[in-house]
């Protein structure tokens, strides 16, 4: 944001008064901002411009305490009309919002969501993040003040405690009440704020949020107590609770404040990566001076200079200097890498060493750091089915609560009504369902940056959920279990052509695929002479197996004809009986003729080395392990073998892998499809979980739950492993919370558990269930799989 945008979008600055207002209505109503928060939806429609489609927009929420608070926003934004859909989540709150700017406005469905009682921020602004800072340090304060004021009610209390009958005078005990009532109002005023807030919003909504009963019993037992200190003699006069007032209060604040930061820390790996660009940089002037804009007011064609310790703002080519560059969230590797003149930089990535100078070639979600920020998004807002459950059974697991307590007073009433109150109170407060909202989606986020961090994009948290049960596993060949790279080691031209002639005219039909294959093509004829005297028109690409073009010849020696580049299927050209190499065929179909094999090329792959080890470990985890192919028989053989894999099937359609998949699926199996993204579309989208290796796919188009940044092929069974623990650890949150509850509630209405100890209670629940999920966070274990001794013998699938 530009300064003076951000100025306006503070809360604070809106609050000046109506012209401020209307600035930032104005502000988020402009077109030229919309970007700064969100992107055209493409998944509805296809926009023609910024102001046709629907927007796809995030906003990060304040004043959000539990899951009936992120039902009430997505309530607020759904009822406005011209808003498509509505994501809110409590883990990390945030939101996404899909509308149609021909029929609302920004600042209108953002005055929806201010209307229900909370506030909303542009997602990618950097006030967004001064505001949590903001948030953290008032809920610091409330702590101190509540702790601070606990242990001096705890001092003015403790005679009461100690004292035998008679040692207290009634003057002293009064004074004592006295003291703890003065020392109690700070803590009513101002530590328990949110929680009160909370519930005036709640009433004023005729709705139930988690704050409302905590919020009941607070003032239940500060009247009930306030009472006794007024009239001692009366009905209330018996005992005064502020020391458990300030005792529950500071313990619901302690759980709440380590919850927030364990949270933050949670969301922030995710939040990390998806504002790691700079708010500004220096771009170049015509004069050749230079001045600080705003990174989206970039484009094509600008040159900026990236300082050390910078992030690159854009894609790039760098046109002065060199540098050193840490690319670890679009590699997965941490070790920096050289970065001299001429070469390409991507956004997101650090300028490590000395300033450079950048020409500027792609900006926005155009970048590959774009699409990595939008799956990071969508998958941060998704709710796993065990937490949608939760949100379900949340409201009327509050309204039970209300109804228990008071159901709870009414029975004691008549023995003791200061009693009755303080048993309703224990009620309200320690059956809080926050552990239970909280048990899925902090253990699913934790994963998912931990995850992160590795360089694993997740894109569907349903996928973690899935991924803990799959029995098997298949892989594709090219660029997954061998390296992305292929290359032509021998070009064996016949029908007349040279060798130059037939690499060149491959070439013409590759240059216009991005399969592994074409692409070893076209680098092994870089260096010919051009232009070559081969002209294509009419490239078609049959996904899986090979080109077709009409080729003519400039030097007329052929007449204008159909050429086939690829598999043998494809092509129809016989198979060597003697090859051992994978091979792709160049066949020429002349009009009313016999087609004629023009050339073939052998095609020479590497394994990657973890591979053997990461087939181990998925076999060593319960796990077997398929490999399926397009390729030649004699290929895939060989890397089957090599990896330790006894299942095969060469030859493969995506067709046929898609049948493949299927026919494992009818038999129970719950399969996970490991492949490049580039033509396994259909068998990734149809497998119960899927992988796709980021380096050769496009990320916006990929239909994988799981996104592989780098070339680690031992994150795949790492990500099962982790899986594995995230549902455990969802499990284990799930039976505390149930457990806790199930122990709780009948103590606190049989009236053995006190109000303080009511709210260390639902504190621990809650602080329990985020601790036992961070766990998740920390690095992944190494996978070092015993060496196997003996390789097993390889055989077909039929």
């Amino acid at each position: 944001m530009s300064t003076n945008s951000e100025n306006a979008f503070a809360p604070g600055h809106a609050a000046d008064g109506a012209a401020a207002g209307s600035t930032l209505h104005a502000l988020l109503d402009d077109p030229q901002e919309w970007p700064a928060f969100g992107r055209p939806c493409t998944e509805l429609a296809a926009p023609a411009g910024p102001e046709s489609g629907p927007w796809e927009s995030h906003v990060v929420l304040e004043g959000m305490h539990c899951a009936a608070c992120a039902l009430t926003i997505e309530d607020a934004l759904q009822s406005v009309p011209g808003v498509m859909q509505a994501e809110v989540s409590a883990a990390t709150q945030r939101a996404r919002v899909v509308w149609q700017p021909c029929r609302v406005l920004p600042s209108q469905w953002v005055a929806a969501v201010r209307k229900a009682g909370y506030g909303a921020l542009p997602a990618m602004d950097a006030l967004a993040r001064e505001q949590r800072r903001r948030e953290n340090r008032r809920a610091l304060w409330r702590w101190l003040v509540a702790g601070f004021c606990m242990m001096q009610v705890m001092m003015y209390a403790w005679p009461a405690y100690v004292a035998a009958p008679g040692d207290l005078t009634l003057e002293m005990e009064t004074l004592l009440r006295w003291a703890s009532w003065v020392i109690s109002l700070p803590v009513v005023l101002f530590a328990c704020g949110p929680f009160f807030t909370s519930a005036l919003r709640d009433i004023r909504q005729r709705r139930v949020s988690m704050d409302l009963p905590v919020a009941l019993g607070m003032v239940i037992t500060f009247v009930v107590s306030t009472a006794g200190t007024f009239d001692p003699s009366g009905p209330f006069g018996r005992e005064v609770f502020f020391d458990s007032l300030t005792m529950f209060v500071f313990f619901l604040l302690t759980g709440r404040w380590l919850e927030l930061r364990l949270r933050d820390r949670t969301a922030g790996a995710l939040e990390a990566v998806m504002n790691r660009l700079p708010d500004s940089v220096e771009r170049r002037n015509p004069d050749g001076s230079f001045e600080r804009v705003a990174v989206r007011r970039l484009v094509a064609g600008d040159t900026v200079r990236v300082l050390p310790g910078e992030a690159f703002p854009a894609d790039g080519q760098i046109v002065s200097g060199q540098t050193l560059a840490d690319e670890a969230l679009l590699t997965g590797e941490s070790t920096p890498v050289l970065r001299t003149e001429g070469s390409m930089v991507t956004a997101g990535s650090y300028n490590l060493q000395s300033a450079v100078l950048v020409l500027v070639q792609g900006t926005g979600a155009a970048t590959r750091f774009g699409q990595i920020v939008a799956l990071m998004e969508s998958a941060s807002l998704q709710k796993p089915r065990l937490a949608q459950l939760a949100d379900k059974v949340a409201r009327p697991f509050l309204v039970a609560v209300l109804l228990a307590a008071g159901a709870a007073a009414l029975w004691w009433w008549p023995t003791d009504p200061a009693h009755a109150l303080m048993v309703a109170v224990a009620v309200l407060i320690v059956t809080c369902p926050c552990a239970l909202s909280l048990a899925t989606p902090v253990a699913m986020l934790s994963a998912a940056g931990a995850l992160a961090r590795q360089g694993v994009l997740v894109r569907n948290l349903q996928g973690l959920e899935a991924l803990a049960s799959v029995d098997t596993l298949v892989f594709d060949k090219t660029g997954t279990l061998t390296r992305d790279g292929m290359w032509v080691s021998g070009v064996h031209p016949v029908a007349g052509l040279s060798e130059a002639d037939a690499l060149a005219l491959a070439a013409a039909l590759a240059c216009h695929s991005l399969h592994p294959v074409s692409r070893a093509v076209v680098t092994k004829a870089e260096g010919l002479p051009t232009p070559s005297r081969w002209q294509v028109s009419e490239v078609q690409e049959s996904i899986g197996h090979g080109l077709t073009a009409w080729v003519h010849d400039t030097q007329g020696q052929w007449p204008a004809s159909r050429v086939l580049l690829g598999s043998e299927r494809h092509t129809q050209a016989p198979i060597a009986k003697d090859a051992v190499l994978q091979q792709v065929y160049l066949v020429r179909q002349p009009e009313n003729a016999a087609p004629v094999e023009l050339a073939r090329f052998d095609l020479a792959e590497d394994l990657r080395a973890e591979a053997a080890g990461a087939v181990r470990a998925l076999a060593a985890a319960g796990i077997a392990v398929q490999l399926l192919s397009g390729d030649q028989e004699a290929a895939v053989a060989r890397v089957a073998s090599q990896s330790g894999i006894s299942l095969w099937r060469a030859g493969c359609t995506p067709q046929d892998k898609l049948e493949t998949l299927q026919t494992l699926q009818a038999q129970g199996r719950h399969v996970v499809m490991v492949g490049d993204g580039l033509n396994d579309g259909p068998v990734l989208a149809g497998a119960h979980v899927s992988f796709a290796f980021g380096k050769s796919v496009a990320l916006a188009q990929s239909k994988a739950d799981f996104v592989v940044l780098g070339d680690q092929l031992w994150l795949v069974p790492q990500t099962v492993l982790l899986a594995r623990r995230t549902l455990r650890v969802v499990r284990q949150n799930l039976w505390w919370a149930a457990g806790y509850n199930a122990l709780s509630v009948p103590l606190a209405v049989a009236g053995y558990m006190p109000a303080w100890l009511a709210g260390l209670g639902m504190a621990l629940s809650s602080l329990l269930v985020v601790l036992n999920a961070a766990r998740l966070s920390l690095p992944l274990p190494s996978l070092e799989p015993p060496v196997a001794a003996v390789q097993p013998t390889a055989h077909a699938v039929v």
